[in-house]
């Protein structure tokens, strides 16, 4: 195993020789290609949470590296998306619990700060911004499953998961935040 080299894009826990490997290949293979396919919406997720790039990244390595640890014990995981986003939103928790010092709403308020994809025209990131603005009026409850639904991309049986709520409650949670927003942007556009 001498001079075995990972190459830049494999995670450096799955490389790492110190840290526990898992005994199959099949598990490897797996965390492998949910690392590939996930990384970059949970890095996404924990940006639009922590709302600091070098945080996020840290996060998100830090959830692929308990993922990797816990698969590496044994553990199984049957839906890598809900399993990656659970234990990214602990990961945001148990950070904020150790910061203490400012919220999520406080952290977004003060940089005014919305992530905006390169591919996008001056419409369409003003379109972005503007919706990103809206969010913040609705409340928390719906505000997370709509941002989990409609800018993560989750399926509500995935949110249902990750929240520890039923699908019915977070089907009608995304529901009835989407009609908020909706009146929101109307009375606005009226204004």
């Amino acid at each position: 195993m001498a001079g075995l080299s990972c190459g830049w894009l494999r995670p450096y826990y799955v490389c790492n020789k110190t840290m526990a490997t898992p005994s199959y290949t099949k598990e490897k293979d797996e965390f492998l290609a949910a690392h590939e396919e996930f990384s970059d919406t949970i890095f996404r997720f924990c940006f639009l949470k922590v709302s600091n790039r070098e945080l996020a990244v840290d996060l998100m390595q830090d959830t692929f590296t308990k993922t990797w640890e816990y698969i590496a014990k044994g553990g199984k995981v049957d839906h890598w998306k809900a399993f990656l986003f659970r234990t990214a939103n602990n990961a945001i928790i148990d950070y904020y619990r150790k910061k203490k010092a400012l919220s999520l709403d406080a952290l977004t308020d003060d940089t005014g700060f919305v992530p905006i994809s390169e591919d996008m025209d001056a419409e369409e990131a003003a379109q972005v911004t503007e919706a990103h603005r809206a969010l913040k009026h609705l409340p928390p409850e719906f505000r997370e499953v709509v941002s989990l639904r409609f800018i993560d991309g989750l399926q509500p049986k995935e949110i249902a998961e990750l929240l520890g709520l039923s699908t019915n409650v977070v089907s009608v949670r995304i529901h009835r935040g989407v009609e908020q927003l909706r009146t929101y942007m109307m009375n606005k556009k009226t204004v």
